[in-house]
């Protein structure tokens, strides 16, 4: 029997909390929602979930530290932002604290669903590819558990690293085209969503920095190599 998906939800808006609540219950989600970053983070640490949905402006903890403190105790767990404001600053402060989309208010109950499968795709696909172990330089990168390693204590990747770092090792001192990974890891190769992978491209070097060996370079107006010596 396939294991349910179970969401912790962090919504202040209690109409528009319950009204998700029961959406995604109906569409086979246990969800627990939560009125604000406190007792979000309190039903965190006490049950086990599977996936964050996160209201970004909330009373007593806001979404961005709800996500960082969440991020100390699970680097693995998807995480989802819910907002009204649609700054690009905010949008990429998100991705900086650890989230794996974010959707601006208001959306469509369907949208959020579609989000949603898509993260948990890119998190649960361990026989996407035939090849899931990858060595280059000193390190060693096990796609399937999202794991960095060289040597001292492995480094645990979001979804979206381990995908990024997964298609820069399959190109590895080739090109790896910006708009590929774009719509092969976010479906999209809007401007946003570019300045995102920026974002996760800079995560990644400074994972990779300590092998002289091993460079992450852009390629201007094309994308990225990998380049191993």
């Amino acid at each position: 029997m396939e294991k349910k998906i179970k969401i912790l939800l962090a919504e202040d808006d209690k109409n528009l909390g319950n009204i998700l609540k029961n959406y995604l219950e109906a569409k086979g989600y246990p969800t627990v929602l939560s009125e604000d970053g406190k007792i979000a983070l309190e039903n965190f640490k006490r049950e086990n979930f599977d996936f964050c949905v996160l209201d970004i402006m909330m009373p007593v903890m806001d979404g961005f530290t709800l996500a960082t403190k969440i991020r100390k105790l699970d680097q693995e767990i998807p995480i989802l932002f819910l907002s009204a404001k649609a700054m690009q600053e905010d949008k990429l402060h998100g991705f900086e604290v650890g989230a794996d989309d974010y959707l601006t208010k208001p959306f469509s109950m369907e949208e959020l669903l579609v989000r949603i499968k898509a993260i948990l795709r890119r998190s649960n696909t361990p026989g996407s590819s035939d090849v899931s172990l990858f060595k280059f330089g000193n390190f060693s990168f096990d796609y399937n558990r999202q794991l960095l390693s060289s040597g001292g204590e492995p480094q645990k990747l979001t979804s979206k690293e381990a995908e990024l770092l997964k298609l820069l090792c399959e190109n590895m001192n080739n090109v790896l085209d910006r708009t590929i990974a774009l719509n092969k890891i976010w479906f999209d190769d809007s401007y946003f969503n570019a300045r995102s992978m920026d974002v996760y491209i800079t995560k990644l070097r400074k994972y990779l920095k300590d092998d002289p060996k091993v460079e992450l370079i852009n390629v201007h107006g094309v994308g990225f190599k990998l380049v191993v010596d």
